[in-house]
C-alpha cells in the first residue's frame, strides 16, 4: 500500500490536473466515451508501463530499450527525458502554476512581464532546491501532495452538492469519436512516458520491503501499480466531470488551469481561489525539482563530461525559456512529440511483456519497433503539417484509422506479425539478455 501511494504521489503531478478538466469542458454531454479513452492512455498504460519493467528485468528504461537496438536504446532514452524534462514537461510546471496562482489576478496590459518574472522566480526557487542537500523537497512534498487531494476533494465535493450546470453538447472535437479523441487526450498526461523511469522506484522499494522471489516481486508492483492506478482513476473521472458542469457558469475556456482556478473561484470566492493557487505552486516547484534532478541525474550518467549541477543549472535555463511562450504554446508543441513517442512507448511496454511470458527474440522488437517508428514518424509529421498533402491523403484514403490518428497500430501489428514469422523461422532464437 506504501508502494501504491509512494506511485500515485510520483504520477500525481499538478499539471496533469489540467487535462481532465479541459477534455470535460470539450467532452460535454461525450464525457464517458472521452473519458474511458482518457484513463486507458493515462492510467491503464503507467500501469502497464511499471508491469512491463519489473517482468522485463532490465536495469532501467536504456537497458530495456537497448534490446531494439543499443542505439535506439539510447535516442529513445534520450528523447523520453528530454520530453519529460526541460523541453515540455518541466516548463508546463511553471506554466501552470502561473495560470492557477497568479493569472487570474492579473489585468491584460503588462500581463506578459508578470509572466516572465514569475517564471523567473519559480524556476529560480526550482534550481536553488535541485542544487541543495537535503531532504527539504521530499518532506514538503509529503505534505503538498495530501493537502492537494484535499483542496481537489472539497472541490469535487462542491460539485456533486451544487452542480454549475448540467454537461452542454460536445465541442466540435470530441462530436464524432469521442473516446479515440479521449485515448489521444491521454498522451498529454506523459504519464505512459514517465512509467518506464519511475517502475524502478518501484523496484527498488519492493527489494527494500525485503521481496526477492521473482514471483512475489511481481505481485507486489501490480499490487503497488494497481492502488495507484485506482486512485489515479477516481481523481481524473471527477475532474472531467467538474470540467464538463462548470460550461454553463464558465464559459469554454482555452485550458484546464483556467477551468480549476474559475471552479475554486465560483466555490470559494479569492480566497479559495488563492489557496488553491499557492499549493498548485508549490506543487509544481516540487515537481520541477525532481525533474530537473532526475534529468541531470541521467545525462551525467550517459555522459560524465557533463557536470551534474551546470546540467541542473542549463535545464532550468531553457525550461524558463519555453515556459515564456505560454501554456497554450507548450501544450500546442508538443503534440507531434507526444505521437511519435507515445506509439513507441506502448510498443515496448508489448514488447517487454511478450520477450518476458512468451520469450519474444531479437527479431521480434526488431520487426515491430521499425515499423512503428516510421508510422509513428509520418504521423508527427503530418501533426506538424509538415507531411506532404499527397502522401497524407493517401495514408487517410489507404490505412485504417489513420485520420483518426490510430493508424500506427497496423504498421505495428503487420511488424510484429512480421517478427514473429522471421523469429520463427528461424528456430525461435530466444533473447541473449546480459
Amino acid at each position: 500500500m506504501a508502494t501504491g501511494m509512494m506511485l500515485f504521489a510520483l504520477f500525481f503531478g499538478a499539471g496533469n490536473l489540467i487535462f481532465p478538466a479541459a477534455l470535460g469542458q470539450q467532452a460535454g454531454q461525450s464525457l464517458w466515451p472521452a473519458i474511458w479513452g482518457f484513463l486507458i492512455t493515462g492510467v491503464g498504460l503507467p500501469l502497464l508501463g511499471v508491469l512491463a519493467l519489473g517482468l522485463s528485468r532490465a536495469q532501467g528504461l536504456q537497458d530495456l530499450a537497448s534490446r531494439v537496438h543499443p542505439w535506439f536504446g539510447v535516442l529513445f532514452t534520450v528523447a523520453l527525458y528530454l520530453t519529460i524534462g526541460p523541453l515540455f514537461a518541466l516548463p508546463r510546471t511553471g506554466s501552470v502554476a502561473f495560470e492557477i496562482g497568479l493569472s487570474p489576478w492579473l489585468p491584460q496590459q503588462g500581463r506578459k512581464l508578470w509572466e516572465i518574472g514569475s517564471l523567473a522566480l519559480f524556476f529560480a526557487i526550482a534550481l536553488w532546491l535541485a542544487l541543495s542537500p537535503g531532504k527539504l523537497v521530499g518532506r514538503i512534498g509529503k505534505v503538498l501532495t495530501p493537502l492537494l487531494l484535499l483542496a481537489m476533494a472539497l472541490l469535487i465535493a462542491s460539485t456533486f452538492v451544487a452542480p454549475m450546470g448540467p454537461p452542454a453538447a460536445a465541442q466540435a472535437a470530441y462530436q464524432a469519436q469521442p473516446f479515440v479523441k479521449g485515448f489521444l487526450a491521454g498522451y498529454d498526461t506523459m504519464d505512459a512516458l514517465a512509467s518506464l523511469v519511475f517502475g524502478m522506484l518501484v523496484l527498488m522499494s519492493v527489494h527494500q520491503a525485503g521481496i526477492r522471489e521473482p514471483a512475489q516481486v511481481m505481485r507486489a508492483t501490480f499490487a503497488a501499480g494497481l492502488v495507484a492506478a485506482l486512485l489515479l482513476a477516481v481523481v481524473y473521472v471527477c475532474i472531467a466531470r467538474m470540467g464538463a458542469t462548470s460550461l454553463a457558469q464558465l464559459g469554454l475556456l482555452d485550458n484546464g488551469a483556467k477551468v480549476l482556478s474559475g471552479v475554486a473561484m465560483h466555490y470559494y470566492g479569492a480566497w479559495g481561489a488563492v489557496l488553491l493557487g499557492v499549493m498548485v505552486f508549490l506543487a509544481c516547484v516540487t515537481t520541477a525539482v525532481g525533474l530537473l534532478a532526475a534529468c541531470a541525474a541521467y545525462f551525467n550518467h550517459l555522459w560524465p563530461i557533463l557536470n551534474y549541477r551546470a546540467l541542473v543549472l542549463l535545464f532550468a535555463l531553457v525550461s524558463f525559456a519555453i515556459a515564456s511562450l505560454g501554456l497554450g504554446t507548450i501544450l500546442s508543441a508538443a503534440v507531434p512529440v507526444l505521437v511519435f513517442l507515445y506509439p513507441l512507448t506502448i510498443v515496448l511496454i508489448v514488447l517487454a511483456m511478450g520477450q518476458a511470458l512468451l520469450g519474444w527474440g531479437t527479431v521480434v522488437w526488431r520487426w515491430a519497433m521499425g515499423a512503428t517508428v516510421l508510422s509513428a514518424l509520418l504521423h508527427a509529421l503530418h501533426s506538424a503539417k509538415w507531411l506532404p498533402a499527397a502522401l497524407a491523403d493517401g495514408l487517410a484514403r489507404y490505412v485504417p484509422g489513420q485520420e483518426a490518428g490510430m493508424g500506427w497500430m497496423v504498421f505495428a501489428a503487420a511488424g510484429l506479425a512480421l517478427g514473429l514469422l522471421h523469429w520463427q523461422a528461424t528456430g525461435r532464437k530466444p533473447m541473449q539478455l546480459a
